[in-house]
């Protein structure tokens, strides 16, 4: 007998399109006479049944069940009869997701005559329609010079605010699959300036001088921590006097922030880190940890922040441990965790569409390879290996969106940078370089762009992420700006779009790219970076900090002092000077 396969022209490709949380069957339409079973693949990978948590075949040969459907689920899928590879189906999964919507801020008040904007931020695949009804009626009808919708109605702005605006301004975003809403209040009075100074909406500082609380908008110095002032419980000096020192001074290196009601900070030098209280902007606790505490991440899904300590200044014995149930606040301790000769950690971020994480990766000392641990159990899963393609892993991120990790791998002295793998999350499997891209990954809060900074020759490859799950390059920029590091601005006159600033190890420019058209921009003399030497314990020694979804600022530091740029208007806001090594910096929103 001989096998006749077949498979009808118009359905070589066949496109689903599915909502989030759903299940769905994808079925192979290759027939025949004797057909050999039917192999199934994901980005070019053979899915392997036994290792998958959401997609299995149910032991029928045709067709690829997917339990419930998230957005890493989208991308390619392809069928053939085993051993007729040549045949084959493919199959894109694209995943709608309805949309997830923030306000801000949730209520304000304001004077009359003064301008008020209610901006609303809304997530969605498709992306989302934005309307806003004011006390349950649509305001369309009102729009006016005095009252605005900017950015495809994330912003409602009034230019002159009067006594008959106060009201409650519903946002509401709706796509195909679903409609989102939520409440912004304006009350309108005389004496609303009076009202108590917030504590939040600042950037917390830490330099050479203590913490520096600064409110960006009018680029005023709300409160100053001096090194000599005292943690609450312990009543220990927030910088001790170190021996043979002159001046009383800090060194600090990593700092993250805790659900906006804490700040942890590492402390190198006093191996310990320390907790603020954001409400009252006081030191309450110090927690000794392992020596030379450098990096720290705040796991969000689990409520724990992880701890990355060097040992000693060449890393000879790292270790990584875990301050459980970080946002109570009261009375923490610290959990070492098993792995041992870790060079450095990845967990994903959160945001609106994804909010739980279950793994992260830890990377070892010069091995070509990924641990995959589980954040909840503390424990190793898997290792990925790297071996075939000599990688190194230096750093990592990654988009929900197709669930693709990028792995920058580490430069190798003679040869030129090699290009980034993708790991596919769905497999866990390295399905190859990501084209000739190489540099630094960074991915765009939402997962749609992927940036990549090439330090060395001033590259910059900014990709875009499709609703199929496909990998398309949409720039490739020549910079002479030698990246420190970049981060990504909400755009102001655009919905779900981004500008990037990027910093540089050595020049004193700032870089600013308009995602959506490419147009670049560069903000000049923000004096010379704190110098690498200075600043050991990353590679980015000169950080850029956003404020957040709703905010316009962004903060750099210099050698001595701090620069706000103002994204809104891509322009320099201020220079605060006397900031010594300012390269620690930690955003407060709404508290």
């Amino acid at each position: 007998e001989v096998v006749r396969l077949s498979l009808p022209e118009d359905q070589k490709i066949s496109v689903t399109t599915i909502t989030v949380g759903l299940s769905t069957v994808l079925t192979c339409n290759i027939r025949g006479a004797l057909r050999p079973p039917i192999i199934w693949k994901r980005n070019g990978v053979i899915l392997n049944f036994l290792d998958l948590e959401d997609i299995n075949d149910f032991g029928e040969d045709d067709s690829l069940y997917i339990t419930k459907v998230t957005t890493i689920h989208m991308g390619n899928y392809t069928c053939h009869a085993y051993g007729y590879e040549e045949l084959y189906q493919t199959h894109i999964l694209q995943v709608n997701v309805p949309p997830v919507i923030r306000v801000y801020p949730e209520t304000q008040a304001q004077e009359p005559g003064v301008s008020a904007s209610l901006k609303c931020h809304a997530e969605g695949i498709p992306n989302p329609h934005i309307t806003w009804l004011k006390n349950g009626i649509d305001i369309m009808p009102k729009l006016s010079k005095q009252l605005t919708l900017l950015a495809n109605g994330s912003e409602l702005h009034i230019s002159s605010v009067r006594y008959e605006d106060t009201g409650a301004y519903t946002c509401i975003a709706k796509n195909e699959v679903g409609v989102d809403e939520d409440i912004s209040s304006l009350f309108i009075e005389d004496s609303a300036r009076k009202t108590r100074l917030s504590v939040g909406n600042m950037f917390y500082v830490f330099s050479d001088d203590g913490i520096t609380v600064l409110q960006p908008n009018e680029c005023e110095i709300r409160r100053h921590i001096r090194p000599e002032e005292r943690i609450f419980t312990s009543y220990e000096e927030i910088c001790p006097r170190r021996e043979g020192e002159g001046t009383q001074s800090c060194l600090w290196a990593s700092a993250v922030n805790v659900r906006d009601k804490y700040i942890y900070v590492t402390q190198p030098k006093q191996n310990r880190v320390m907790i603020i209280d954001i409400q009252t902007q006081k030191a309450v606790q110090s927690l000794d940890v392992d020596p030379l505490p450098t990096k720290l991440h705040y796991d969000k899904s689990h409520d724990q922040v992880w701890v990355l300590s060097w040992g000693d200044m060449r890393k000879s014995s790292p270790t990584l441990q875990v301050i459980p149930e970080a946002s109570a606040g009261e009375d923490q301790h610290v959990i070492r965790t098993p792995f041992e000769g870790v060079d450095d950690f990845f967990i994903p971020p959160t945001n609106l569409i994804i909010n739980h994480i279950r793994f992260g990766f830890i990377f070892n000392k010069s091995k070509s390879a990924v641990h995959k641990i589980d954040l909840e159990t503390v424990t190793h899963i898997k290792t990925i290996d790297f071996k075939s393609y000599s990688c190194i892993p230096q750093t990592m991120a990654y988009t929900h969106l197709g669930g693709y990790f990028f792995v920058q791998c580490r430069r190798n002295r003679s040869v030129a940078a090699s290009p980034q793998l993708i790991i596919d999350s769905v497999t866990d499997a390295v399905i190859g370089p990501n084209s000739d891209v190489s540099g630094t990954p960074y991915i765009s809060p939402d997962g749609r762009y992927l940036v990549s900074a090439d330090e060395d020759s001033g590259r910059i490859k900014v990709q875009a992420l499709t609703i199929q799950g496909e990998i398309k390059l949409i720039y490739d920029l020549q910079t002479n700006i030698h990246i420190s590091d970049l981060t990504f601005q909400p755009s102001f006159t655009e919905g779900n779009q981004y500008y990037i600033y990027a910093t540089s190890h050595l020049q004193t420019d700032v870089l600013f790219v308009e995602l959506s058209t490419g147009k670049m921009n560069v903000l000049k003399n923000l004096k010379d970076p704190i110098t690498s030497k200075d600043w050991p314990w990353s590679n980015y020694n000169r950080i850029m900090k956003d404020s957040g979804l709703f905010g316009q600022y962004l903060i750099t530091p210099a050698k001595d002092s701090l620069f706000v740029i103002n994204g809104r208007q891509n322009t320099l806001r201020c220079e605060v000077s006397g900031i010594r090594r300012g390269n620690t910096v930690v955003w407060v929103g709404e508290v």
